[in-house]
């Protein structure tokens, strides 16, 4: 038995999409690809963004303010690491700018560097190699080079 896929109109798929941007903050990325997964290409596909852009669902500045905030406070990331995904995303520089700034604004850097680097420190309880794997850590998770180095130095 084969499978039929269902394709929209251009007026079909507009209500849809304004549902998935309401739900969550989108990227044009992320709505290009449901476009297409709904059969919408080209001119049609143009039309339906510009649509959405128009009626303030989908806004590049928005989305990249949600999700370094999101992503710093959740998931505890730096600024290196966001910007990466920002760009993973093709969101434009001036956005990425907002969205760092943002968490400028926000505060606590430095803190949840520190949280980052002492929730990890008692994997390595013992470890000769402590401070390496730690300094290793805060730079996986996206941290400044010498702000890693200079928090494991005064915590340890």
């Amino acid at each position: 038995m084969e499978i039929k896929k269902k394709y929209y109109t251009k007026e079909a798929a507009l209500p849809k999409l304004q549902t998935y941007c309401a739900y969550q903050e989108r990227s044009h990325q992320e709505v290009v690809a449901k476009l297409l997964s709904l059969g919408i290409r080209g001119d049609d596909a143009d039309s339906v963004i510009a649509q959405l852009i128009t009626d303030n669902f989908l806004n590049e500045e928005r989305f990249a303010i949600a999700y370094a905030r999101g992503r710093f406070r959740i998931k505890r990331w730096g600024k290196i690491r966001i910007r990466q995904g920002l760009k993973m995303r093709q969101i434009p520089e001036y956005s990425i700018k907002k969205a760092m700034k943002a968490i400028d604004d926000e505060g606590g850097y430095v803190e949840t560097l520190k949280s980052v680097i002492l929730s990890k420190s008692s994997d390595y309880e013992g470890d000769r190699d402590k401070i390496g794997k730690l300094v290793a850590h805060g730079l996986r998770k996206g941290f400044e080079t010498e702000l890693v180095w200079e928090t494991v130095k005064s915590l340890f």
